[in-house]
């Protein structure tokens, strides 16, 4: 926050490199305090009470509940913050007890000479109330303990420890625990007369910004001050006064150097189109995880999922946790955020919330062993043994393969693994893979030498460059760095550069090569989402005047258009962005958009939007084609350059650390101590430093300039590209058009090139391009062109823009002609649909279906549904040229050299989009699923009075591929209805019946035909069959099945629109005998065609119900087989139908069961005639009124669905009543064709055949 002044000179606080410099560390009046928290798990508030528990006398400690099984040096003991500078600061309030519990989230901890004194480093961030955040560095070492008071404490603690011990001992001697735990009180007991005491310290810089490289390089050379057998330079307090008052924060785009106590220090920051600043190393986090775990991860924080890090190391945790945060980029994480979780909040975990936090595993302890409240959704990664588990399920990130390909690339070229360096090998692992390790490591010295100045490899460099001549296993890296495409520099630059470098450490050239990494890294997740989100900004819903209303109403308010968004996506992109886009994250990202109308722009969104202007740019020189194929992130190169060329060339020096105005005497110096500091001249800064007083409004006016300048450069290169681009058109508007014209070429040849393939015309060679991107791309190209030399733009969908305004004048005409009618809305040729009245071809109207649709909430969006539907209906060329032909219009709303004014150019765009009338499209229907249509039905009856006479009472049930309409009642004798219902897709099936009441209660119906009101597509449902008892097959019900009408073309429209028919509902005329070998190819033929329905993609497969019982289908195909040679038709004055030799069969197979004649006959066709009976029972059990036919028609799918077909057709032939039924020659006594019939029916076997449920409806089996 922007600080005001808190005290003596900290008004520049915000502007200074560090807040406030901290101690933690045993606190010597308190003496030692167990910290009854660090390892349980009850809530206590953060603010720790101070009850003395163990002050100097170590006997009250008794009441502690401490845990006795452990050794004391092992026990947890609080820590306290021993001193901090300066005391506070106005727009960053310290925080004593968040600070203490996170510099160390253990607590105290104690070892003797015997342990290991190894300094750690790990840091923490505290995120404020606003969502600000703070960062602290820590450095923890350890310190000799001087108070005899707490020595003799812990000689007492551990004499009270040694003799619970031993009475425990003593009371189960078998116990081998007992011998375990006794081995380690050896190891860690304690004699104050023979052992000398260390306890853990903690030095922190508490920083407005995440500079932890340049924090630890400080605090480590504090250390190394403190450590160091010669007192340093100057006194302590003068390099501690300089970072907290005199260090300034590098300005955006420039790089600072200050100096610590031995070295000095380099920090940079980006600028102001940069990826903001992240200086955790990236290159750990994937080392310690891998690339494949890692975007797993990052899938589920994207989803808003739990994630949990486990690990010993802190540093680990926060490493890990910052650097998938970062990667969100534009996004950021908006829940609960703890990278390090203190043992005194592990209750945190049972929050019913999204979180991403770390918590530590104690040492030697399993996962198993953690209990976590709910696993369900959650992620848990064991960070030490590179070990995730991931929620059960989640959609993947888009492109995932091409994705960690890239990521991987990235990595070797720094020569790093992309599985990831596992941190503690299995001993098991082979000595190749180990070697290959290394060299993959050693690549990285070649890394340093790219630019050939790099001479100052230490000597251990240079053996292992000797080691690695003519190394097999190098060679065989390299041919993999080759094969994958990266570059690897070659090592023997290694022996040849040794110039040396400007005068540059190494640990700056693993500093600048971190850098470089940690960048490219996360260009490669920013260009993703610019990928993805190239375009969001045209389905953000802006309709609030200010900001205050738009706060107000903000919860009842849909901030982005999600349907129109998904409908523009490929297909396998859509399971990801369905959920991400329900996020907070996104949400959020949302808003700030809308809120950047009336504020300045949040920083990431400002960094976005700029690299997605950019690429928009490019792509008006170069157009392209949406698709989902893999695009490669082009920023690699220039950003790791601005990182090198910031740190190769510092812009700001800082003042020199420099003698204070001390006491005297205070301070000493005493090797191995941190020296108790003067606080007076740490309490304040410098009241005449001229930077102290101007930093921040030089900065800010130093921001706003680069800023600025950075804009004009921006909008310098937009006038150029905008210039280029009018001369493009003024020149030659065909431009545009002939992308336009590739477009439309796309579309037709991926769709005819399918259909071409399936009917056997060579291969489709278009891979890649599904019809949502083509389509999108279709509209983008429409809303450029309606762009193109706008006089003034209205809203962001000019298309829309243009169509509102014809709206207007038309509803205005309307008015004013009596005639409904107006001219250009022509009616179209009635369809060859009989009985359904002509639908009015109106542009217009298509305008109000799309207005009226909820769903759709943007300019863009409802542009975008306008195209689809005028695609589906064919009319996209027709609507387009009546809106054109309105030239009053076109000329008030656009200047003299657009597009759309230029009249040849004009007409052959429109003649272009008329060839996209060849292809039937159905991009409204599939999309836009959850509408409400409305649907008209009309049934149409044979004789015209049948139906006029019949006093039953019909019914209707429509079905199509995403649902039915329900049993609908028509009023008796009416033959027409229309309903209303949610879309059904493309219309597959119409059950039609009547309840056979009254005296003229048959019907005979020609077809039935059914329209989507909105798209006009027409199915017809053929029947031709009687309705009613006693007459045709008995059947008071029919399913019917749909083919599509092809409308006939309009006077302009559609040259060769005409597709060859569906198969239909199988209609009753048999008047000509097919002969036995078409009876035995059309059998084929069906089974072939379901066959090559499963090898269809799953979008492409149509319906399967029209392949099993329409014209053609398994079912007509069967039919005529049965048919064959099947005795007089008519015995006895009655219809004799197939179903009456499965009844038959199914009497002669139960009598002889009771006879008992079965009994000798094979095992498996005691199961088949068991099947059979069963199958044929209840389907005449069953209470739907279907006719015979229609029975028979159910037998063959559930057969077909059940793989039962061949097995019940030898039962068939066994039956005797075939004798009496059929002739000598009929196909179904040819015992050769009968084998060869079944083989052809079982190669159905290998697929699932599902049945639609209007087929199978109340079938008990």
């Amino acid at each position: 926050g922007a600080g005001g002044g808190g005290g003596h000179g900290s008004g520049s606080a915000p502007c200074r490199f560090a807040h406030y410099f901290v101690i933690c560390g045993i606190d010597n009046e308190t003496g030692l305090e167990p910290d009854a928290l660090a390892g349980k798990t009850e809530f206590v508030q953060a603010s720790f009470p101070h009850q003395r528990l163990l002050s100097l006398i170590p006997i009250p400690f008794l009441s502690a509940g401490e845990n006795f099984d452990q050794s004391p040096l092992k026990r947890t003991f609080k820590s306290k913050v021993l001193a901090h500078y300066p005391k506070n600061i106005e727009c960053n309030a310290f925080d004593q007890d968040a600070v203490n519990m996170l510099c160390m989230p253990k607590g105290l901890s104690f070892r003797t000479q015997r342990d290991s004194h190894t300094p750690q480093f790990h840091s923490f961030l505290i995120t404020r109330e606003d969502g600000s955040r703070t960062y602290g560095f820590v450095h923890t070492f350890y310190e000799e303990v001087t108070s005899p008071q707490i020595c003799s404490a812990m000689q007492t603690l551990h004499q009270m420890h040694q003799a619970e011990h031993n009475e425990s001992a003593h009371n189960c001697p078998s116990s081998s625990s007992s011998s375990s735990s006794s081995m380690d009180s050896l190891a860690s007991s304690y004699d104050s007369v023979r052992d000398t005491l260390y306890v853990s310290k903690a030095m922190c810089l508490i920083t407005p910004m995440p500079f932890m490289h340049a924090c630890k390089g400080f605090l480590s050379q504090v250390h190394r001050a403190v450590i160091s057998h010669q007192p340093p330079p100057l006194p302590l307090e003068s390099y501690i006064y300089n970072i907290l008052y005199e260090v300034p924060l590098p300005l955006p785009g420039r790089s600072l150097k200050f100096h610590g106590v031995y070295e000095p220090i380099l920090s940079q920051r980006p600028g102001v189109g940069e990826l903001p600043l992240a200086d955790f190393p990236l290159s750990e986090a994937f080392q310690l995880l891998g690339v494949e775990n890692l975007v797993q991860i990052f899938t589920c924080v994207l989803l808003e999922m739990q994630i949990l890090l486990y690990s010993q190391d802190y540093q680990r945790l926060m490493v890990v946790a910052e650097g998938i945060t970062t990667l969100l980029f534009p996004f950021q994480w908006q829940h609960v955020y703890v990278p390090i979780l203190p043992a005194s909040l592990l209750h945190f975990l049972d929050a019913p919330v999204p979180y991403l936090m770390g918590l530590q595993s104690k040492e030697g302890t399993d996962r198993s062993k953690l209990e976590l409240p709910q696993e369900a959704n959650l992620c848990f990664v064991d960070i030490d043994n590179q070990c995730i588990e991931l929620p059960e399920e989640f959609p993947q990130f888009p492109n995932k393969t091409e994705f960690i390909q890239e990521l991987s690339e990235v990595l070797l070229s720094f020569g790093l693994s992309p599985e990831g360096g596992n941190t503690s090998p299995e001993p098991a692992v082979s000595m190749q893979t180990s070697t290959l390790e290394k060299e993959l490591k050693s690549t990285s010295l070649s890394e340093l030498v790219d630019d050939r100045r790099n001479g100052n490899l230490g000597g251990e460099a240079l053996d292992v460059l000797e080691l690695l001549q003519g190394n097999p296993t190098l060679e065989r890296l390299q041919a993999l760095a080759k094969r994958t495409g990266v570059k690897v520099a070659r090592l023997e630059a290694l022996a040849a550069g040794k110039e040396g470098v400007g005068g540059r450490s190494p640990a700056e050239e693993e500093e600048l090569r971190n850098a470089k990494l940690n960048v490219q890294l996360r260009e490669v997740f920013a260009a993703r989402f610019a990928t993805m989100f190239a375009d969001y900004e045209s389905f953000v819903i802006q309709n609030s005047p200010d900001l205050e209303s738009w706060l107000t109403n903000r919860e009842q308010m849909h901030n982005f258009d999600k349907a129109s968004f998904l409908s523009d996506q490929p297909e396998p992109y859509l399971p990801f962005l369905s959920h991400f886009i329900e996020t907070q994250m996104f949400a959020t990202f949302i808003d700030n958009k809308i809120m950047s109308q009336w504020e300045e722009k949040e920083p990431l969104l400002r960094v976005f939007d700029g690299r997605i202007e950019k690429a928009r740019l490019y792509n008006v020189r170069a157009p392209s084609l949406r698709s989902s194929v893999y695009q490669k992130c082009t920023f690699l190169k220039e950003s790791a350059q601005a990182i090198e060329q910031r740190l190769r060339k510092i812009d700001h020096t800082a003042i020199h650390p420099h003698l204070l105005d001390m006491k005297i005497g205070q301070g000493k110096y005493q090797q191995g101590f941190f020296p108790k500091l003067q606080a007076d001249v740490l309490a304040s800064g410098p009241t005449n430093n001229k930077w102290s007083n101007r930093t921040c409004s030089t900065q800010r006016r130093v921001d706003r300039h680069r800023q600025q300048n950075d804009h004009l450069v921006l909008d310098n290169d937009l006038k150029e590209v905008r210039l280029q681009h009018l001369f493009l058109f003024s020149f030659s508007p065909s431009f545009s058009f002939l992308l336009f014209l590739f477009c439309t070429k796309r579309m037709l040849v991926e769709k005819m090139g399918r259909e071409a393939v399936e009917l056997g015309h060579g291969e489709a060679n278009i891979t890649g391009l599904e019809e949502n991107t083509l389509i999108a791309s279709l509209c983008d190209l429409l809303e450029r062109i309606w762009s193109h030399g706008l006089q003034v733009k209205q809203g962001k969908s000019a298309l829309w823009s243009h169509l509102l305004h014809y709206q207007v004048r038309e509803e205005k005409n309307e008015q004013l002609s009596e005639s409904p009618v107006s001219n250009g809305q022509e009616k179209r040729k009635p369809e060859s649909s009989v009985g359904l009245p002509a639908l009015r071809v109106s542009l217009i109207q298509d305008m109000r279906h799309i207005q009226n649709m909820r769903e759709i909430k943007t300019d863009v969006g409802r542009a975008r549904a306008w195209i689809r539907l005028s695609l589906e209906k064919k009319l996209l060329s027709q609507h387009l040229k009546q809106l054109l032909s309105n030239q009053a219009l076109t000329k008030k709303l656009y200047k003299r050299y657009a597009f759309l004014r230029c009249e040849e150019e004009k007409e052959q765009f429109l003649f272009y989009l008329l060839s996209l009338n060849a292809v039937d499209y159905f991009c409204f229907t599939s999309v836009f699923t959850t509408i409400m249509i409305p649907y008209r039905a009309v049934i149409i009856p044979i004789k015209k009075l049948s139906n006029a006479m019949t006093t039953s009472n019909p019914w209707l049930c429509v079905s199509g591929e995403l649902g039915d309409s329900g049993i609908l009642q028509i009023t008796k004798n009416v033959l027409e209805m229309t309903f209303d219902c949610q879309n059904l897709g493309k219309l597959t099936t119409v059950q039609l019946g009547h309840d056979n009441s009254g005296l003229l209660a048959k019907w005979l119906v020609d077809c039935v035909m059914v329209r989507n009101e909105i798209t006009g597509h027409t199915y017809k449902f053929p029947c031709g069959r009687w309705l009613g008892k006693g007459v045709d097959d008995g059947s008071l019900e029919r399913v019917l099945i749909g083919e599509f009408v092809v409308p006939c073309s309009n006077d302009d429209g559609g040259r060769g629109s005409k597709t060859p028919p569906l198969q239909r509902s199988p209609s009753q005329i048999r008047r000509i005998k097919p002969t036995t070998v078409q009876i035995q190819e059309s059998i084929g033929e069906a089974v072939n065609n379901i066959i090559k329905h499963f090898h269809k993609p799953e979008k492409e497969r149509g319906s399967l119900t029209v392949l099993l019982c329409g014209e053609g289908g398994l079912v007509w195909a069967l039919e005529q087989f049965f048919h064959h040679g099947f005795r007089s038709a008519r015995i006895f004055q009655k219809n004799v139908f197939v179903w009456d030799l499965y009844e038959k069969a199914v009497a002669f197979v139960e009598n002889a069961d009771q006879i008992g004649d079965l009994q000798e006959t094979r095992e498996p066709l005691g199961l088949n005639c068991e099947s059979f009976c069963r199958y044929v029972n209840a389907i005449n059990n069953m209470p739907r009124n279907i006719g015979k036919d229609g029975k028979f028609q159910l037998l063959v799918c559930l057969g077909a669905r059940d793989r039962l077909l061949p097995q019940w057709l030898p039962l068939l032939v066994e039956c005797p009543v075939i004798t009496r039924m059929y002739e000598e020659n009929a196909l179904l006594r040819d015992n050769l064709t009968v084998s060869s019939l079944i083989a052809v029916l079982e190669t159905l076997h290998d697929f699932p055949i599902t049945l639609e449920s209007s087929l199978t409806k109340s079938v008990e089996l």
